[in-house]
């Protein structure tokens, strides 16, 4: 009987050494490979966002991350250089961006006025935000 226990005891401590020693710890990746369908910052800063009509309705001035990922673009309204903007956030669903491969450049549009965006809840520079 005592070598029965003493043969359960060492085969239950082996198979938690064999299990330690098999369980797999996962490390986050440090490197991904950019995608042809991928869009870079510097495409999307500075690109005026055009509506339906082809009217010029704002431009994206910024890029909003959360958590990792893209949650909204800060956009520029009205105003003329630079006098009498105002920025608003809107989400990345909102905004279609297109590469047109032809004529070599980054395309942006939403399906909205200029009023509607005017009349957005606006966005500041201000505080952890400040430029």
């Amino acid at each position: 009987m005592r070598r029965l226990i003493i043969a359960l005891v060492a085969s239950g401590t082996l198979m938690g050494a064999a299990y330690a020693q098999t369980a797999v710890t996962t490390t986050p990746e440090l490197f991904v490979t950019a995608q042809p369908t991928d869009v870079l910052s510097y495409n999307l800063v500075g690109l005026n966002i055009t509506n339906a009509e082809d009217e010029t309705v704002g431009e994206i001035k910024d890029l909003i991350i959360s958590d990792g990922k893209l949650t909204g673009y800060i956009i520029s309204v009205g105003g003329f250089l630079g006098m009498g903007e105002r920025y608003v956030i809107v989400d990345p669903s909102a905004v279609k961006i297109d590469y047109m491969e032809t004529d070599k450049k980054w395309l942006a549009t939403m399906t909205i006025t200029k009023d509607q965006l005017k009349t957005a809840p606006e966005f500041k520079y201000e505080g952890r935000w400040g430029r």
